[in-house]
């Protein structure tokens, strides 16, 4: 059954969720969450764990092509087909992941899709309360500057965007100007020889347009407008800076109590994940078509087929988390002056190692 459209969360400028700890994160998100879309019904095999009756599911993505895996998904009614009876779910969505991690913080949300560094933002903000169950997405992420801009010195001087302070994105291009020998404000403020400027993605691209900003380094499908209405090119694709290229860009995170008070509800989004993805890799063309048909929805404009296609191209999706490039993703953002803990416990692959099994399918090794 198709989920109602969910209005659109916008996520504040004030992100300081990727630093700030405790009451105040709570607080924050408190004040910042609103709207949520009306949910829709499970109807797959199975019953409940709960004696209390019926569950609501309250998951949060992005409106990015990225997120494929949620677009596609509710627009499929996939995930509703694969949950136990009498489970809604309710959907909210951000600009980025950093505005997630203050929604489940304060408890609004019980699943999401979010960036690797958002999930390890959450895991160390919220004393070990969350848990990666799954990989999505990997690729679909570059730095796109102006024409005339084809070395990385030549960003000095300049500003760079990022969708917010602290998001995958953001530690991406930290990084990058690190090893280019950049200099840049850190998490607290500061001076440095590159600016950088976490905004809104549309607002990115309009400020692209109008040449207030340099470059972005940004999710797709703001990569390839970027190239296509901004005139862009892309310096950096985020690809090269990975083993094989491969390198998580969304997983499925789900909170520590949610897992353990509802099992069989988190057993059937897993369905619905694994179903998707099979959905996503066997019917690529029906898959761009129910993710722009989502982000038209939720932004009010749909992407030209042009750039559809070619943002998609560059995006793997995979049930996968990639375990190696997330802890990778640590050190990058301990690097960049963002709060860090171990995330020895963060992983959770067994329940859908369990699905996977059932299907007669192998399991995630988690390494």
């Amino acid at each position: 059954m198709r989920s109602q459209s969910p209005r659109r969360v916008r996520s504040h400028r004030t992100a300081l969720v990727a630093v700030v700890v405790g009451m105040a994160v709570i607080a924050a998100a408190c004040s910042s969450s609103s709207g949520s879309s009306t949910g829709t019904t499970g109807s797959g095999g199975g019953s409940s764990t709960t004696a209390s009756g019926p569950v609501t599911l309250r998951l949060g993505y992005l409106t990015n092509l990225t997120h494929a895996s949620a677009l596609v998904g509710l627009q499929q009614g996939i995930f509703a087909k694969n949950l136990p009876s009498r489970i809604t779910i309710q959907t909210s969505t951000y600009n980025a992941g950093p505005a997630e991690v203050t929604a489940m913080l304060a408890g609004s949300l019980d699943a999401a899709y979010m960036g690797p560094n958002s999930a390890i933002n959450a895991y160390t903000q919220g004393q070990k309360s969350v848990r990666i169950i799954s990989g999505a997405t990997s690729g679909g992420a570059a730095l796109v500057v102006s024409p005339s801009i084809t070395l990385a010195t030549q960003l000095k001087g300049k500003t760079v965007a990022t969708p917010q302070l602290g998001n995958t994105q953001d530690v991406a291009l930290r990084t990058w100007l690190k090893k280019q020998g950049l200099t840049f404000p850190g998490p607290n403020g500061g001076s440095g020889e590159v600016t950088i400027l976490p905004e809104d993605n549309a607002t990115t691209l309009t400020s692209f347009e109008a040449g207030s900003i340099a470059g972005a380094w940004v999710p797709e499908p703001w990569a390839t407008r970027m190239v296509s209405e901004g005139k862009g090119h892309i310096l950096v694709n985020e690809k090269t800076q990975w083993p094989k290229g491969l390198f998580a860009t969304t997983v499925l995170v789900v909170t520590k109590d949610f897992l353990s008070a509802h099992p069989t509800v988190v057993n059937g989004l897993l369905k619905g994940q694994l179903a998707t993805t099979a959905f996503l890799d066997n019917s690529p063309t029906q898959a761009q078509t129910d993710a722009n048909t989502q982000l038209a929805t939720l932004t009010g404009k749909p992407l030209k087929a042009n750039e559809l296609a070619t943002a998609w191209s560059d995006m793997t999706f995979t049930n996968d988390p990639i375990v190696s490039s997330i802890v990778t993703d640590l050190v990058h953002a301990k690097a960049a002056g963002f709060p860090t803990t171990n995330i020895s416990g963060i992983f959770d692959l067994g329940p859908i190692n369990q699905v996977l099994l059932a299907e007669g399918k192998a399991k995630l090794s988690g390494s």
